[in-house]
Parts: C-alpha cells; structure tokens; sequence
C-alpha cells in the first residue's frame, strides 16, 4: 500500500471511531436509556457528531486527498485503495458545505426529536412531536442549502442516502411502477379474500424470540458479532463488521410481526457482517446505499421468508413451539395466510404488494415538508386524507398513522424511496441469483442458506462501498434498476395466489 494511501486510513480511522461511539449512544438511546437521560445524551451525542465533523472536513484531509491521489496508478475498478480516495473525496466535498455548528444542531435537535417522537407515539400526542419536526425541517432545509442542489433541496437530501439518484428520477420511477401497480392491487381487492386467521392467536414473546433467533441463525447471522434486543421501531445499526446489532417489536397476538421483523432486520445484519474487515475503520466500511442495504432486508424477508419452501422445512419447527396457537395448521393455508395481500396502516406489517403505496405516499410527504408545500400542522391531516387516496384506509389514532415511523424524529429526509428501490433490487438480485443457482429453492426447503449468502457476500456484502450502487447491481446483474423484475415476481406469485 503506497504511504499516502497509509497516512489517508491513518487519518480517517480516528474520525470512523468517533462516529462508531456515536452510534453505540444512539442505540442505546433506543433501546435501554431511561427516559430522563434523553438531554444529556442529545449533548454527548452533539459532541461526538460536531467532534467527528471538525476533523473530516479539517485541511487536513483534503491535503491527504490530494496526496492519494496522486499516489494512484491506473487503478482497477475494484482497487480498494482509488475507492477510498474517490469516496471519500465525496463525502468530504460534500461536508466541507455544512457548518460544524450545523452538524452539532442537527445531532442534539435529533436526539430530542426521537425522544419526543416515542412519548408521542405512546401517548398517541402528535402535538409532542411536532415543534421538533418544525425544527428538523428548517435545520435539514438549511442543510440542503448549505450542500447545494440543482432542481430542489430533497435533491441533496437523497443523496446523502442514495448517491448519484436525483428526486426527479425517483419520481419518474415511483411513476412507472404505480401505474402497473394500481392494476394489480384492484384486480386483488376484486377477488376472494385469503383468510389469515392462523396468524392469530396466543404466541408469548419468549418463544417468539427464541424462535426467530434459530431462523436468523440459520441463515447465517453470526450472534458472536451480533445481538438483537427491542425497540419502539425495528432497526439495524452496525459498530464494525464484528459487532451489528438487531432489534424487532413483539406482538403476543400474531406470530406474523415479530418474525418478518426479525428477518428484515438479519438481512441488514447479514449485509453488515459480511464487509470486508480491511475495510473497516474506513468510509468505505459501510453498505454502498441504502436501497442495496434494503434489497438485502427485502430478500430474505419477502423472497426467502414468505416462499412456500422456506415454510415446508419451517412450519414445523414453528408448530412445535406454538402447539396451541398452530397444532393443526397445514403448509398451504399457512403459506397463504402470510401473502395476503390488503389494504393497511401499518408500512412495516404491509403484505408486498401495497407496501410500495406506502412508501410512495412518505416520500410525497417528505418532499413537501422540504419544499414547503406541506406544512407540519397538517401533517396528520395530509397523511391522512393520502391514506385514503392510496389504500382506502384511514387510521383513527395518530399512533397509528403519522407517527407510526421514527425515520423523521431522525431527520432522515430524502431516506423513505430506498424502501421500494432496495425492494426492486432485490427482485432484480433474485433472477440472478436463480440463474446462478438453479437448486435455491431445495436448499431453502432443506434449510441449507449458505449457497446463498455465499452469492450475496461474493457479489454485494464483501465490497462495502467500493462501488456505487449502480455499479453494484449492474455488475451483479447485468441490468440497471427497473421495475420489470419485481412486477414479474409479482405479477406471479400473487397471480397464482388470488388465482388472477
């Protein structure tokens, strides 16, 4: 390795550090701080966030940048080193834009906000949350100025999650796939309904999690450099490749919830453990976007997770641990229960047909609190009458409706469209993948998953972001992101499912 490139890993390791210890106090924030220690973990947060910020965008780097530069010779796309200096170029120009006193209000306005948003979801309060999201959209609004953008701010707020994509291209794709997806969700609302009461019944949280924890185990994830315990709304965060952490809610009703969490959630650990350690410590250590990091929740939670082989080899072991609630049931109507597809409140409980409305409704909503055209006072009422538009359900709490996701307490704008365009990676992956291994669906049937990550880890986990996502998947695949692969995949399954 050239010294340059040395003095360069020697330089960010601190500053991925930094960003590591703020994490660990983020999930902690989730998951076991008491609720009195929310304002002083908004300042230690600050602290680490402003901390980190400071010595990124320092002279420094860009010196050092420079230096890597010019260090590289006729570098091959997958040479790690001229990855590290063009990504990291990229960030660093991109941070250099935003203040370090931004970056620290930011952090503190986000630590609260979430704090604010869990009482207020509790408490079914809209009226807790909102001051804090007025001030997360002015704050992510002067972001996006301070970045800079050429149509409109969301613009520079995707970016952050989906580099390279633009809000007018997201839309313009959004708009391609509603109007294939429309047709297919009214052919559904006209046939018979599937009968899902199997789902229901008495299954205690104990025997859910030990349950779930067997099945992400099999697949893989490695509870040595993992761990899963409960929050408010299901995540994934990741320290290092060794130490990525799960987390899922329970619902003692329906065995449904928790388990399809679980496996959404190991789908993102599985991305994490499997980066390449010599990229750790580096920007590079992280999954290239979040629409790749979401095609990987998507594939085990939708293609694997509610695949009739995968319940022929489950079913079974689910009875044996619920023989009450599941004693009698039989693989088919199991595996229908599981598809149905129908109209609900609920994004992370939404079947796969409907979900992408969903997701299509937050991101008209995200993009109009940044541009101005919806205003938070009315917000609930906007979600609601879009609820309407787009599933014909409306929710009568808030709870249940506008403050049903945390991603906004995070100021995360610009990160609801990696849902449906991880969910149309992962059907593009899949066709690939079942070129290359024509026996998949025994393997699932047989509960034998190495095949498969063995192909995700070689194709996708191992190279972090040393290519961009689009790199990644036409590499992977041989195609750029479209709809076709996953309305073949639906058009299929859920014809054969309501007989269409």
């Amino acid at each position: 390795m050239p010294a340059p490139i040395e003095a360069l890993r020697a330089h960010l390791a601190p500053i991925e550090d930094l960003k590591a210890a703020a994490a660990v106090l983020r999930w902690d924030q989730e998951t076991h701080m008491p609720d009195g220690g929310a304002e002083a973990r908004a300042q230690q947060l600050s602290t680490l966030q402003s901390t980190a910020h400071e010595r990124f965008v320092a002279e420094e780097t860009g010196a050092l940048l420079d230096q890597a530069a010019e260090a590289l010779d006729a570098p091959a796309p997958l040479d790690p080193d001229a990855a590290l200096v063009r990504v990291t170029r990229r960030d660093y120009e991109r941070a250099v834009r935003v203040p370090s006193s931004l970056v620290a209000e930011l952090s503190k306005a986000t630590s609260q906000a979430q704090q604010a948003w869990t009482q207020a979801r509790q408490n079914d309060d809209f009226s807790r949350f909102a001051p804090h999201l007025e001030r997360l959209v002015e704050l992510s609004v002067e972001k996006a100025e301070a970045i800079g953008y050429e149509d409109e701010p969301y613009d520079a707020l995707l970016a952050e999650y989906e580099p390279g994509r633009t809000t007018a291209e997201v839309a313009s794709l959004f708009d391609t796939l509603r109007s294939d997806l429309v047709p297919i969700v009214d052919a559904i609302a006209e046939a018979p309904p599937i009968d899902d009461s199997v789902l229901r019944g008495s299954y205690p949280q104990s025997d859910q999690r030990a349950f779930g924890r067997s099945v992400i185990a099999d697949f893989g994830y490695d509870f040595d450099r993992g761990r899963q315990d409960v929050s408010a709304h299901p995540f994934t965060t990741a320290f290092s490749p060794d130490d990525v952490r799960l987390t899922t809610r329970y619902d003692e009703d329906n065995v449904a919830s928790a388990l399809f969490s679980t496996i959404h959630e190991a789908g993102h650990g599985l991305y994490e453990q499997g980066i390449a350690p010599s990229l750790d410590r580096t920007p590079l250590g992280d999954g290239t976007a979040l629409s790749t990091h979401e095609s990987q929740a998507r594939l085990w939670e939708n293609h694997i997770g509610r695949s009739r082989p995968f319940w022929r080899h489950y079913l079974p072991r689910l009875k044996d641990a619920f023989p009450d609630a599941l004693g009698d049931a039989a693989l088919e109507p199991f595996y229908r229960a599981i598809n149905r597809v129908t109209p609900s409140l609920i994004r992370v409980e939404a079947d796969e047909v409907t979900y992408h409305l969903h997701v299509m409704l937050r991101f008209e909503l995200g993009r109009g609190l940044i541009d101005g055209s919806v205003s938070v006072n009315d917000l609930p009422a906007r979600w609601n009458d879009a609820m309407d538009t787009y599933l014909g359900v409306v929710p009568e709490t808030d709870a249940n409706g506008v403050l049903q996701d945390v991603h906004w307490s995070q100021g995360a704008f610009g990160y609801f469209p990696t849902y449906t365009l991880g969910t149309l990676t992962a059907a593009q992956l899949m066709e690939a993948i079942q070129n290359d291994l024509p026996g998949l669906p025994e393997h699932i049937a047989e509960g034998r998953f190495g095949p498969l990550l063995d192909w995700l880890r070689t194709h996708l986990h191992q190279h972090g972001r040393v290519l961009d996502a689009p790199d990644l998947l036409e590499r992977a695949t041989g195609k750029a992101l479209s709809t076709g692969a996953w309305l073949r995949y639906a058009r299929d399954k859920f014809g054969a499912l309501y007989s269409l």
